[in-house]
């Protein structure tokens, strides 16, 4: 008998068991269902909940595409949905600067993920995508706790910043690639945070998949090399227990 019981939180429902817009289907599966099974499915799949919005609202409609193991985990109950920002601060030392990297180490304030991917069970729906700067003030020494204390600014402030091109990967397909980065520039819009793009095309990232954040860069001058930053933010919903 299908299990139903961590179906509570969902609004698209449908979609997470495979019956979104199969009305046959998903009258099928109830009326194999007893009485009382049915009638608590009932109440969770048509309760007049009001619709999910933002980011979560997204990942519903891309349930079909999660592995079977969470797909699994969310319907058990055993994972649930959350609000999230995948991040990774680097310096700007080259034209190339890769923001994830398979020997980076998850460390708060740092980045919260190791080696480039997410951790088992997680997979994450990337709504939009934050790029942000900062320097070093003089005097402080070049080092974690320096770099973790570092406050980060709008991209505006880094001309050969915003010149360059982002593209975001993962297992080497491109969900972002070669976007001018002056689409990060968002300090006249005061409708979203510093530094904030919203994907038109939102794309699912599974566990154990290598993500790849990069920056490339037409010029360096103007960059003080040893003394700036940047960070990135992958903002969207994701499944944790």
């Amino acid at each position: 008998m299908l299990e139903l019981e961590g179906l509570g939180e969902y609004n698209n429902s449908g979609a997470l068991l495979g019956l979104d817009g199969a009305d046959d289907e998903l009258l099928g599966a109830l009326a194999a269902m007893n009485p009382i099974q049915r009638h608590k499915t009932m109440n969770r799949l048509f309760g007049g909940k009001a619709g999910s919005r933002g980011s979560r609202a997204e990942m519903e409609k891309h349930f079909h595409e999660l592995p079977q193991h969470i797909k699994d985990g969310l319907l058990k109950g055993d994972l649930r949905l959350a609000d999230t920002i995948i991040y990774s601060r680097k310096i700007v030392n080259s034209k190339t600067i890769k923001l994830f990297e398979t020997q980076d180490v998850k460390a708060v304030g740092l980045r919260n993920i190791s080696n480039a991917k997410l951790p088992k069970n997680q997979a994450l729906l990337v709504s939009g995508i934050i790029l942000l700067a900062g320097v070093l003030p003089d005097g402080r020494p070049v080092n974690d706790d320096s770099i973790m204390s570092a406050a980060y600014n709008k991209l505006e402030d880094f001309p050969a910043l915003c010149n360059g091109e982002f593209t975001l990967k993962a297992n080497k397909k491109s969900i972002l690639s070669d976007v001018d980065n002056a689409v990060f520039k968002t300090a006249n819009n005061n409708q979203i945070p510093f530094g904030y793009y919203k994907l038109a095309n939102p794309r699912v990232i599974q566990d154990d998949i290598l993500l790849e954040a990069t920056v490339e860069l037409g010029s360096l001058t103007g960059i003080n090399t040893e003394r700036t930053f940047m960070y990135v933010g992958l903002h969207g919903t994701i499944t944790t227990p």
